[in-house]
């Protein structure tokens, strides 16, 4: 099929972020290119990720294959615009009838090419679908194009999102510091920062320190076991340098037995892809700090703005997605199935990257974690080799449009 001039269907999928639109309007101009060079003919959105192809709900993005205006419009805006989902696909092999399903509704649509733009379990359902594909002799291309503000995908030295995600992170941390330092009160401001598994994000409130700017007294990650009496000491010989500490803490801390900081008050829940849900890691630790210390103690979660913060995008982060959208649909196009396109670092000092295909099977499902080279040796802060390594992501300030004050958004 794929050497015919067939169609192509892109979906989105997971948590969204910033730059996911961005990446969308990458995965348009390079179709457009192969509808030129009689590649793909059409260009099909799917709504709500395998849900919608599921449903046969689809949009027809061709139209905006010499929009540049409205593309360029779509990369600035947040969240996703074809909608999301999480939705498990079961293995090929325990229910071939629903990936027969499956690949007979690309058929009908003579969908030849299938992009998921997502993270870790995105490339999961590109995973599957390629390798059921391959098994039985399906000539369509499956794609991942990654994206997620974790950055902890495998194979890549950074991810889509994550660039966005961390100069929010570090713009708003540090603004939260100047605030804090205007009172001698002791007090304790600890910020809750996005990151299940592994620490990146709550990496990113410390870029400061290589720049010459605040960073949070102490940084706690997934990467290290959490123990509060620790973390009281920690505390004390912070108040022994000001009155004023701040913590940077990732959702995803835990204990020495296994058990989440945070997991308490939806303790036992998980979503489809088993993962449990996580809340109020800070509000734990806040609670912790007033019995031992009695002083003011507050808790910030940053919450959704870590990822849809378009405002506050990173131009690099922004330019990266578009180009490895782009960069996915031209590897597609020249034959790679059950790919991801992966963004690899070639030197840091230029800054220069260069966007390469990788097997999905080999990404999907694995974690990447941050380096042990990347944390002090006490564990509750970064060193400056982690902190030159974020600051290029976070270069640059995205030309967000306004219309009577606001952020003009793309729709669908």
């Amino acid at each position: 099929m794929k050497e015919l001039f067939c169609n192509a269907v892109v979906g989105q999928s997971g948590g969204p972020t910033a730059a996911i639109n961005a990446t969308l309007a990458g995965v348009i101009k390079g179709a457009a290119k192969a509808n030129k060079a009689g590649k793909i003919e059409k260009l099909f959105g799917m709504k709500h990720g395998i849900d919608g192809l599921l449903s046969e709900d689809f949009v027809d993005l061709s139209r905006y294959f010499d929009e540049e205006d409205s593309l360029d419009l779509l990369s600035h805006t947040p969240a996703a615009a074809l909608g999301s989902c999480r939705h498990k696909l079961p293995k090929p092999e325990t229910d071939p009838a629903f990936f027969e399903n499956l690949i007979g509704i690309l058929k009908k649509h003579k969908i030849g090419y299938f992009f998921y733009i997502g993270g870790n379990d995105s490339m999961d359902t590109v995973a599957k679908l390629s390798r059921y594909a391959k098994e039985k002799g399906e000539a369509i291309v499956f794609m991942g194009v990654p994206k997620t503000i974790d950055n902890d995908l495998v194979g890549n030295d950074h991810t889509p999102g994550f660039g966005s995600a961390a100069k929010y992170i570090a713009v708003t941390v540090e603004e939260i510091i100047r605030d804090c330092a205007v009172y001698t009160v002791p007090a304790v401001t600890i910020v809750e920062i996005m990151g299940r598994d592994a620490g990146w994000l709550t990496a990113a409130s410390a870029i400061g320190r290589v720049c010459g700017n605040p960073e949070p007294d102490l940084v706690y990650l997934p990467e290290r076991i959490f123990d509060l009496e620790k973390f009281f000491s920690d505390l004390k010989k912070a108040f022994e340098k000001h009155p004023n500490v701040v913590a940077a803490v990732s959702e995803g801390i835990r204990f020495a037995d296994g058990h989440y900081v945070g997991e308490g008050t939806q303790q036992g829940a998980k979503d489809v892809f088993g993962h449990a849900y996580l809340a109020g890691t800070g509000k734990a630790l806040e609670l912790a700090v007033k019995e031992h210390f009695g002083c003011k103690v507050r808790s910030i979660e940053l919450n959704l703005p870590q990822r849809c913060a378009s405002h506050l995008a990173s131009k690099t982060d922004l330019d990266e997605s578009v180009g490895v959208g782009s960069a996915a649909v031209d590897a597609a196009v020249a034959g790679k199935s059950g790919y991801v396109m992966t963004i690899e670092r070639l030197s840091t000092e230029p800054y220069r990257v260069a966007f390469t295909p990788r097997d999905v099977s080999k990404i999907a499902n694995e974690i990447r974690f941050v380096p042990d080279e990347f944390i002090n040796t006490e564990g509750n802060g970064l060193t400056d080799e982690c902190c030159r390594y974020l600051l290029p992501l976070v270069q640059g300030e995205a030309s967000c449009k306004y219309q009577n004050g606001l952020p003009k958004f793309f729709s669908f």
